[in-house]
């Protein structure tokens, strides 16, 4: 049996991660950044091999067998990840026997809509499509002017978009953007210096970078605004 070799006195408990894949790794290694611990699961020695530096604790163990759970000591974890997504039957096998033992926080990532509906009718708590997310966010980018998007189910958006030229050397009170477009500047990223909270007085500059929350439509509407507009020449 091997005892769970983690502190749990911790503000922030540790966290497993099932399935050493793209998505896996990427999220362990967020984590990790963040001073979080995690224990990454992977039932390919060679994918443990080559991330055991990296993680502290690296295991290879077939999450799909109840014993090699327990023995990882897999109850005792509040959040766990399941990064299995391109094996169907290893990714719900997985899922299931994190429900059964009561974890209180999974996440799971599913490639088609049909594992996600599995996943969460097994009792996963946030199923994520990283690819279709990344995919809508990279569209909006392309058309609307944003650099970073982020949509909700209840139609409602943030985005990070340019300052519209018009706004330039004119404070929020004076552009009135909330009025005008249906939306409301959360704040504002100079070049060089920290995020701050948008006030009425704070004035515009050119290159100043606005964060816009919203109904979908209008954040859409208003980051279109600042989209640079392309001329083709003609030869």
């Amino acid at each position: 049996m091997v005892s769970n070799p983690f502190r749990r006195d911790d503000a922030n408990p540790p966290v497993v991660i099932i399935g050493l894949g793209r998505f896996g790794v990427a999220t362990a290694r967020s984590l990790v950044a963040m001073g979080q611990e995690v224990l990454a699961v992977d039932s390919d020695p060679v994918l443990v091999q080559r991330f055991a530096d990296e993680f502290t604790h690296c295991v290879q163990a077939d999450a799909t067998d109840r014993d090699a759970l327990e023995q990882l000591g897999i109850e005792s974890f509040e959040k766990a990840v399941v990064g299995i997504s391109n094996n169907v039957e290893s990714s719900v096998m997985t899922a299931l026997a994190l429900v059964d033992y009561g974890i209180p926080d999974i996440w799971a990532k599913a490639s088609t809509k049909t594992q996600g509906r599995i996943l969460e009718r097994l009792g996963v708590h946030h199923v994520v499509y990283p690819e279709r997310a990344m995919g809508e966010q990279v569209a909006h980018m392309i058309v609307g002017g944003m650099t970073q998007y982020l949509e909700f189910d209840d139609d409602f958006a943030i985005a990070r978009t340019m300052a519209p030229g018009d706004q330039w050397g004119k404070t929020f009170a004076e552009t009135g953007v909330r009025a005008k477009y249906g939306v409301t500047i959360v704040g504002l990223k100079r070049i060089g210096e920290d995020f701050i909270y948008a006030r009425p007085e704070t004035m515009v500059q050119p290159q100043d970078e606005l964060v816009v929350s919203g109904p979908t439509k209008n954040v859409e509407h208003f980051c279109a605004l600042s989209k640079p507009k392309i001329t083709r020449h003609h030869h």
